[in-house]
C-alpha cells in the first residue's frame, strides 16, 4: 500500500512512531558508545596503556602454565604483563625467552637484586610470574635501581648495566633496551606431583608392611583384652571381698581393731589389764613401805652405832689415861673397831656411812696402834 493512500490521520501517527523510533535508536546508540567509552577507559586503566613501561626479560626451563598477556605481580599488586614467549636458540644454556613489561611506577621498586618468582595459580598447571622488591634479598652490598627516570613524567632515561653502578642511555631497539631479571623457577606442579608419586610408591611395601604390623600387634591386644577380662572376672570375689573389709574399715569405733582382735578377746585382754594395773598398784605401796621400814631400820642402827662410836672412844680415852690396863681390853676395843669397819662395808648398812663427798679432810680416827705386849 502507497503512503499517498492513507489518510492524513495515519500519515500523522506513522511521522510520530519514526520519529520516536529514531530517538531510541539515537538514545541507545549514544548509551553504547559511552558504555565501549567506559569500558576503553577501564581497560586503559587496567592494563596501564596510557602508562610507560619499562621492558624486563628472564629466561626459564618451562612455558607450561604462562601465556601471552599474563600479568606480573609485585607484593600481590598487577603491576604488569607478559609480551612475549619464545624458545630459545637450540645452542643456547638456556631453554625459554619470556618478555615483560612492568607499568610506572612500580617498576622504581625494582633494583638489581630484585628476581623472578614462578608461583603456581592453581592444580591445573597454571603459573604467574611475581618480581620481587628491591633490598628483600638480604645482601649487603651497594644496591641500584634498575631504571632511572623522570619523576613526574615517568620516561625512561637510563638503564643499569649491571656494572659498578654505571648507567647508559636507554634508547630502543638497542642492547639496552631491556633489564634482565635472574628467575626463581621451581619444578612444575606435574613435575612435583610426579616425585611424591615416585615417593610414595617406594614407601608403599613398607607401609603394607607396617600394616601386617600392626596388624599383628591388633591380634596380640585383642587375645590381650581376652585374656584380661578372663582375669578381671576371676578377681570379681576377691574384689568384692575388698570392698567389704574396705566398708569395715571406713566403720567407726575402730573396726581395724575390732578386726584383728574380736570383741570377747578384747573384753578379757581389758580385764587382764586391769588386773594387772591392780597387781603394779600392790607391788608399788609395798615397794614404798618396804623402803619406808628399811629406813627406819638403817636409822636405828645408825645410831645404835653412833652410840657403840661413843663407847669405845670413850674406852679409848680411859685406855689412854690409863696406861695399866690390861692388854685384853686393848684387845676388846680393837676388835670393836673391826666390827665397826665391818658394817660400814656391808652392803646392806653401807649407804648408812655414807659421808657426803667434800673437799674437807677426812676425820676418820687413825688406827689405833696395838702396845707391845707387856711380859709378865
Amino acid at each position: 500500500m502507497a503512503l499517498q493512500d492513507l489518510t492524513p490521520q495515519l500519515r500523522t501517527r506513522l511521522s510520530r512512531l519514526e520519529w520516536l523510533v529514531g530517538l531510541f535508536i539515537t538514545v541507545a546508540t549514544v548509551l553504547m558508545l559511552t558504555g565501549f567509552g567506559f569500558y576503553i577507559h577501564q581497560m586503559a586503566e587496567r592494563k596501564g596503556w596510557r602508562l610507560v613501561k619499562a621492558p624486563y626479560f628472564t629466561y626459564l626451563r618451562s612455558a607450561a602454565g604462562l601465556k601471552e598477556g599474563d600479568t606480573v605481580k609485585l607484593m600481590g599488586f598487577d603491576v604488569g604483563e607478559i609480551t612475549k614467549i619464545t624458545a630459545e636458540d637450540p645452542n643456547s644454556p638456556y631453554d625459554v625467552y619470556v618478555e615483560f613489561v612492568i607499568r610506572f611506577p612500580y617498576y622504581g621498586y625494582l633494583w638489581n637484586d630484585s628476581v623472578v618468582r614462578v608461583k603456581s595459580a592453581g592444580l591445573l598447571g597454571t603459573r604467574y610470574l611475581e618480581v620481587t622488591k628491591g633490598g628483600s634479598s638480604g645482601t649487603t652490598d651497594k644496591l641500584y635501581a634498575t631504571y632511572r627516570y623522570d619523576l613526574k613524567t615517568g620516561r625512561l632515561l637510563e638503564i643499569y648495566t649491571g656494572h659498578g653502578g654505571l648507567y647508559t642511555n636507554y634508547v630502543r631497539g638497542t642492547k639496552w633496551d631491556k633489564y634482565y631479571l635472574p628467575a626463581d623457577e621451581p619444578a612444575e606442579l606435574s613435575a612435583q606431583l610426579d616425585q611424591i608419586v615416585q615417593t610414595a610408591k617406594a614407601a608403599l611395601p613398607n607401609l603394607l608392611a607396617l600394616t601386617n604390623r600392626i596388624e599383628q600387634v591388633l591380634t596380640q591386644a585383642n587375645a590381650a583384652v581376652a585374656r584380661a577380662e578372663q582375669l578381671l572376672t576371676a578377681a570379681q570375689p576377691l574384689v568384692t571381698n575388698l570392698t567389704v573389709i574396705s566398708a569395715n574399715l571406713r566403720e567407726p569405733r575402730g573396726s581395724l581393731g575390732e578386726w584383728l582382735i574380736p570383741t570377747n578377746i578384747a573384753a578379757q585382754l581389758t580385764q587382764t589389764l586391769a588386773s594387772a594395773q591392780g597387781m603394779l598398784d600392790a607391788a608399788h605401796t609395798a615397794v614404798t613401805n618396804t623402803d619406808q621400814r628399811l629406813e627406819l631400820v638403817v636409822n636405828s642402827l645408825v645410831e645404835s652405832l653412833e652410840n657403840l662410836a661413843g663407847i669405845t672412844s670413850n674406852l679409848h680415852a680411859q685406855v689412854q689415861a690409863n696406861t695399866n690396863l690390861v692388854t685384853s681390853v686393848n684387845r676388846a676395843i680393837i676388835d670393836a673397831d673391826d666390827f665397826i669397819q665391818g658394817l660400814k662395808r656391808h652392803w646392806l648398812l653401807r649407804s648408812a656411812f655414807r659421808t657426803p663427798a667434800t673437799n674437807v679432810p677426812s676425820t676418820k680416827p687413825s688406827r689405833v696402834v696395838r702396845p707391845p705386849k707387856l711380859t709378865k
